[in-house]
């Protein structure tokens, strides 16, 4: 079996998030993106959300509760009305999907990694149990 230091495994990591980044999901994402930053009704409601919810700060500070209800039920409006968008539907969907993927390669990986400690102690992968364990 080789051996690979650290700096080996985390230069190929790079490599495979770098192939990931290539993927057609990722530039979905990043097409995606871009045109979510470039809608003007998007990042104007975005813009109001944030105003309101440094409001939301301060009337919480002076225990103004009524107007911060008040403006806790405007910023949900208004993250409804952003919600209804169908670029903004469309980027959690893309979200999602990129998601999915990294979670797959993730767990893959850490499947491999289990079967490889398993196969190399001599013991058994389909009870999931290393050698040590095989022979105590």
């Amino acid at each position: 079996m080789t051996e690979y230091t650290r700096k080996e495994v985390l230069d190929e990591a790079k490599k495979l998030a770098n192939m990931l980044a290539s993927t057609e999901e990722i530039d979905r994402f990043k097409q995606v993106e871009a045109k979510l930053n470039e809608n003007k009704k998007v990042q104007s409601l975005i813009q109001k959300i944030k105003t309101l919810q440094k409001q939301a700060v301060n009337f919480q500070a002076y225990e103004k509760r009524e107007a911060l209800k008040r403006v806790e039920e405007e910023i949900d409006r208004l993250q409804a009305e952003i919600d209804d968008i169908p670029i903004v539907q469309e980027f959690k969907e893309t979200q999602i999907v990129v998601n999915d993927v990294l979670q797959l390669v993730s767990k893959t990986i850490a499947r491999e990694v289990t079967n490889e400690v398993i196969e190399s102690t001599g013991g058994d992968v389909l009870a999931g149990e290393t050698g040590s364990k095989t022979k105590n």
